[in-house]
């Protein structure tokens, strides 16, 4: 926050006016303080060196407020951050597209530099993602050096940009496919992008859209969560099953269908679905079972899948991980058992089915 002058004496304003003279100070435009202060209010508390200087604030000034000790904090090369206190989240990743945008640009605009990849997914709540360095796009052919903290990319293909907390980005659809382009880890990248399609900032044919113009399919690990989410897995312990699942001579289920009564009503959507055999597997974690009304409602949803001729398999990330024939051989129990009942399960399937991946 940009510091004030100190308080004058009791007598020293009542002076002013005779030590400036009758003309002085009529018609003046904003002073150099509150101009740099407007600044700083509509970009989280920080200025470039370069706006700064624009609104009137000397080379010296901005040098001494930046000594240690100062009111003011230098985050970036060129990059101040107005105020005595550590920066948040929010505020590092403006200071890393003030960096690098244009100098004479609105780098609120989203024009000459946006945020994109982990740091963007970050601020939409992505959980576990890496997001220092923060990757800004910055348009081809126009070169920046990159700092530790900032990782400058140019880019031809200019993307469309939103907000986020008043941070301009990417679409989440355009962060995830250059968070993969740059991750060398296939479990993350497997783990980062279920995560984008699961909390609804995309759809996975529009991140598979995106991902094959980056030409990213060329690499197996991004194919390979592009295929998961297209089949409609849509989380790690999903997919984890289903790579269990696709080692076994068990039939394929359905994904995340959507499953309705038959007067139309939803009934709820579980994990993996056999369709033709009326068997579902539940994944439960306990990281969603901490309070009472949690695990009521997952009794609840078993008891309606149950009620309407479905038979379900529960198991945790831990078991498909740790125990997956035990998980198997239940679900082969079931699905054998089902060949011979005579009621059929009421429940319709509507949703995900299984899609054959398009040649990258």
């Amino acid at each position: 926050m940009i510091t004030r002058e100190r308080n004058q004496g009791p007598n020293q304003g009542r002076n002013q006016g005779r030590n400036q003279g009758p003309n002085r100070g009529r018609n003046q435009g904003p002073t150099t303080a509150q101009a740099a202060s407007r600044t700083a209010r509509r970009q989280l508390n920080l200025a470039t060196r370069h706006q700064l200087a624009a609104s009137g604030v000397p080379e010296g000034t901005i040098t001494s407020r930046t000594r240690p000790g100062g009111p003011w904090q230098r985050l970036l090369p060129r990059v101040y951050l107005l105020q005595t206190g550590p920066p948040d989240h929010r505020q590092r990743a403006l200071a890393a597209v003030l960096y690098a945008a244009e100098p004479a640009a609105d780098p609120l605009s989203g024009d000459t530099a946006v945020l994109t990849g982990g740091a963007a997914l970050a601020l939409l709540g992505i959980r576990d993602v890496p997001h220092t360095p923060a990757d800004v796009l910055i348009r081809a052919p126009r070169r920046l050096t990159g700092t530790p903290e900032v990782r400058p990319l140019a880019t031809a293909r200019w993307p469309r940009t939103i907000a986020v907390s008043g941070i301009p980005s990417t679409r989440p659809v355009r962060a995830a496919a250059d968070f993969a382009a740059r991750c060398g880890d296939p479990a993350r990248i497997r783990s980062t992008l279920a995560h984008v399609v699961q909390a609804g900032w995309c759809h996975p044919q529009d991140l598979h859209a995106e991902l094959r113009a980056a030409r990213l399919l060329t690499r197996p690990e991004v194919r390979a969560a592009a295929a998961e989410l297209l089949a409609g897995v849509r989380s790690i312990a999903e997919a984890l099953a289903r790579d269990t699942l696709t080692a076994t001579d068990l039939p394929t289920p359905l994904w995340n269908a959507r499953l309705y009564t038959p007067d139309g009503t939803f009934l709820a959507s579980p994990d993996a679905y056999w369709p033709d055999e009326g068997v579902a597997l539940e994944i439960d974690s306990a990281e969603y079972h901490y309070t009472r009304d949690a695990w009521h409602a997952t009794l609840h949803r078993r008891l309606r899948l149950e009620s309407h001729g479905i038979l379900v398999v529960s198991a945790t990330p831990s078991m498909i991980r740790d125990t997956p024939t035990q998980v198997v051989d239940a679900l082969r129990t079931l699905l054998t058992l089902t060949q011979s009942r005579p009621t059929p399960p009421t429940a319709q399937a509507r949703g995900h089915v299984q899609l054959e991946l398009p040649v990258a």
